[in-house]
């Protein structure tokens, strides 16, 4: 259990440590439930640094890639790499100190203070060899400054709104100091001002870390604004990859979402604008 503001404080000006960044990418995968098939056949690269956005109507299969590509569920065929090593190789343990995962609907124990939440983040990272220390205490008060959470740190989660929740949560798996940040649907049950804040988060984040982040996202315009490359699923298959402005189109809309839509240029960045008519 942490310690977090009982101690020292260690000088959080100090630029995070860089470790090395590994890419991911999935060749054939398949992947179902009984006798149905979700994810059929896929081959997914996401880029060292780069967010990437996985989109889709409702069941098409998003957030099972993201499950099967970081081994939470099996797959009935292909393979995963994270910087050329095969998954399936690697220890759980590895794994988890490779990829951090915020899932859809994240579960913490009732009144639990947010330093102790964090502090879940370093459980890779110990054994009973190693027990909690400094560096621990460090992690999870910089990730918590990083997230600009560090004054929520003696309140209790379930006392937090939604938005702080969110940024708690983040900073639990920051702690984590993986290379890799699978995000599933992290703006889910938010309004439109702390989705936009928790997402200007996850990018200044990526840019300040060069951490590699791939999201699950139901709001078009904001994965676009928000993405270095975006992935769009139907039924389990990749209509089109690619940067957003290379992949959304009217066409691809339709096709994916049964929507009609204008895309025309946003004022504000210059790329492509979901216009539904």
């Amino acid at each position: 259990m942490s310690h977090l503001l009982h101690t020292d404080k260690p000088n959080v000006n100090t630029a995070p440590s860089l470790l090395p960044h590994p890419s991911m990418t999935a060749r054939g995968l398949i992947v179902g439930y009984e006798e149905r098939t979700v994810i059929d056949n896929l081959d997914v690269d996401l880029l060292v640094g780069e967010i990437t956005t996985i989109i889709g109507a409702n069941g098409s299969g998003k957030s099972t890639l993201l499950r099967a590509m970081s081994q939470l569920i099996p797959k009935r065929a292909g393979e995963v790499y994270v910087n050329g090593t095969n998954i399936s190789t690697m220890k759980r343990k590895d794994i988890a100190q490779t990829i951090g995962i915020l899932p859809q609907t994240p579960l913490a124990p009732e009144g639990i203070r947010v330093a102790d939440l964090v502090s879940r983040g370093r459980h890779p990272h110990q054994s009973w060899m190693r027990q909690w220390s400094s560096t621990d205490e460090h992690e999870v008060r910089q990730a918590l400054e990083l997230t600009g959470s560090l004054e929520l740190a003696e309140r209790t989660l379930d006392s937090l709104s939604g938005g702080q929740r969110q940024r708690v949560w983040i900073s639990m798996v920051l702690a984590q100091n993986t290379d890799i940040l699978f995000l599933d649907e992290p703006t889910t049950y938010l309004d439109l001002a702390t989705s936009v804040e928790i997402l200007e988060l996850v990018q200044k984040l990526r840019r300040k870390l060069n951490r590699t982040v791939a999201m699950v996202l139901h709001d078009l315009n904001l994965a676009i604004r928000y993405s270095d490359n975006l992935i769009v699923m139907k039924n389990g298959e990749i209509l089109a990859s690619g940067h957003p402005v290379d992949v959304i189109s009217p066409k691809i809309l339709h096709e994916a979402f049964a929507l009609n839509a204008l895309v025309i240029t946003d004022p504000v960045t210059g790329g492509p604008l979901v216009v539904p008519h």
